[in-house]
């Protein structure tokens, strides 16, 4: 057990390592997102209609309310498609003036989702038992795909995450479990 907290603990480092470089360093952490142009009267308009209230909005709305029954949710969907075509539509999660960029409590938080992963990742590879070392990285990246695939596919299908972000998120997830992979397939050699 103390090779497998090894392998996660050494894996969430080059994960956590990993996607700091490809967010800060390489431009994978900016593809598919886009500033609005003229941004400053959007801002006005939601400070004006969302004041503190954080949250994550779709728009247009159902216009059933937040504490809607089935039946006025239900009845409010039929008219959703009108909606849609004469409105714009998107996801929208917004934060009130004063959110603060890279705290140490988003870094920690990061950290420790990486080594949470990392070590989920080689607890299922000490019970796999592979012989190879190529095994062993395949076995990681692919556990990292299914992970990928669960959330990024839906995101861009359902709410219309643009492809491009998608795609380059994709890859950035897909190299971090590889490399949890390139680590743990080496320190669970033989478990």
């Amino acid at each position: 057990m103390k090779r497998v907290l090894l392998a996660g603990l050494l894996g969430g480092i080059t994960m956590f390592v990993w996607a700091t470089i490809a967010h800060v360093v390489l431009p994978l952490g900016r593809i598919g997102i886009s500033e609005i142009p003229n941004e400053a009267p959007v801002l006005a308009a939601l400070q004006a209609s969302l004041g503190n209230n954080s949250g994550l909005y779709m728009f247009p709305g159902f216009g059933a309310g937040n504490n809607a029954s089935r039946a006025q949710t239900n009845s409010a969907m039929g008219h959703y498609q009108e909606k849609l075509a004469a409105n714009p539509s998107g996801l929208l999660v917004y934060h009130p003036a004063g959110a603060k960029a890279m705290t140490p409590a988003q870094l920690i938080t990061e950290f420790l989702t990486e080594f949470l992963e990392a070590l989920l990742a080689s607890l299922l590879l000490a019970r796999a038992a592979l012989g190879s070392y190529s095994r062993r990285v395949a076995f990681v990246t692919t556990v990292g795909l299914v992970a990928v695939l669960a959330t990024n596919v839906p995101y861009w299908n359902w709410y219309g995450f643009p492809g491009s972000y998608t795609i380059s998120y994709m890859v950035t997830q897909v190299i971090g479990f590889l490399v949890v992979g390139l680590v743990a397939g080496k320190v669970l050699k033989t478990v």
